[in-house]
């Protein structure tokens, strides 16, 4: 992967492609599509196929406090190794040489997760030694979850129905739900609103250690500069997402086996209360495995779960809620600007796009519109 301005990882081509490998990279990127099948299940037009949708934390109060939300996701990680469901889970966690970056973390113990628990705002690419582990599985048989955002779930999935050693290497699919990917320019930004720089930090978090923690940059003498999820993210972060990612049906991992998120409480207005308090998690299983799991990590003491009615998303979850139902305009303006638009099938973008007001609608294609042509012209 190469780093470019403002601070994305892009893929490097190395090699010239062949035809087929050119048809194979083209049949899983979900950048160029993504294809959804219900099969049966309950299927909201916002939210996706789902078998089961619950409430929850980790029992283990070191993961809750220190996950993003509830540590639902870190406990399930954990039950997955416990449980030698998988050997070993692909995570990111904060890169040694960039405080503001990921990096690539095989973990294989209850402290490696841990270290890597708390959502990581800056472009990741989790998938990018896939080669080597699957080689790794045929020659040890080691199996891997996988956790990645919904658009590298919807990548592996689309690969293991493609390739059954990739299938048998990556048993299990897991993700979170996504608002986009911002640049490391937003990071930096952030670093600017607390009165630092990069130089000057030693570690960087983005969220977690408390719900929904703060931004946190810690110096080399250990002294930290904090600003709350809502300054780092609502403020800075979100003005930095990168433009694919506001084309994207999917933000909130239809292809995973278990998806989690934060299961905020809302205010008289239906609006999200960030005020600090002991983390939730939202859980989606999503597929009969997921469903398993997380009956089997419950029953083993690992998380504490309580019902949960999805269509109460749509208070809570208003980011998401907003894009998909902006997602059809926003195609549309970059159709007419002459711009390649991805292909979706099953997503119910039509259906989600009448659940706005026509004015809204207008709003989204315009504003998708002018963007594109600024594109364009550069």
């Amino acid at each position: 992967m190469t780093l470019t301005e403002p601070g994305f990882l892009r893929p490097h081509q190395s090699a010239t492609l062949s035809a087929v490998e050119e048809a194979d990279i083209a049949a899983v990127c979900p950048g160029l599509g993504q294809r959804v099948q219900a099969k049966g299940q309950p299927n909201p037009v916002l939210w996706g196929p789902h078998r089961d949708v619950v409430t929850g934390w980790s029992t283990d109060p070191d993961l809750r406090f220190s996950g993003a939300s509830g540590g639902a996701l870190s406990a399930l990680l954990v039950h997955l190794l416990d449980s030698d469901t998988v050997d070993a889970i692909v995570q990111t966690t904060a890169a040694a040489d960039l405080p503001i970056g990921n990096t690539i973390v095989i973990s294989t113990n209850r402290e490696d997760i841990l270290k890597a628990a708390g959502s990581r705002y800056a472009p990741s690419a989790p998938l990018a030694d896939l080669i080597e582990l699957i080689a790794e599985h045929k020659a040890s048989g080691r199996r891997f979850a996988v956790v990645g955002k919904p658009c590298d779930a919807a990548a592996l999935r689309a690969m293991c129905s493609r390739d059954p050693v990739a299938a048998a290497a990556f048993p299990v699919i897991v993700s979170f739900f996504c608002a986009g990917v911002p640049s490391h320019k937003g990071g930096e930004q952030i670093l600017t609103a607390l009165g630092t720089d990069l130089t000057a930090t030693a570690q960087f978090r983005f969220r977690g250690n408390g719900w929904p923690g703060h931004a946190t940059a810690t110096d080399h003498e250990g002294t930290k500069r904090t600003i709350s999820y809502h300054e780092s993210w609502g403020k800075i972060l979100s003005k930095h997402v990168q433009h694919r990612c506001k084309l994207c049906a999917d933000g909130t991992g239809v292809a995973a086996d278990i998806v989690c998120a934060d299961a905020w409480e809302s205010d008289a207005a239906g609006y999200p209360i960030f005020d600090e308090a002991p983390g939730v998690s939202l859980i989606v299983a999503r597929t009969d495995l997921g469903t398993k799991i997380v009956a089997a990590a419950r029953a083993a003491g690992r998380i504490e779960t309580t019902s949960f009615d999805i269509s109460d998303l749509t208070a809570i979850q208003p980011g998401q809620r907003e894009r998909r139902r902006a997602l059809l305009a926003r195609l549309l303006g970059q159709r007419l600007a002459g711009r390649p638009i991805p292909r979706y099938e099953g997503l119910q973008i039509a259906a989600a796009a009448r659940q706005n007001p026509l004015h809204r609608n207008l709003r989204n294609f315009l504003g998708s519109l002018r963007r594109a042509l600024r594109l364009t012209q550069h």
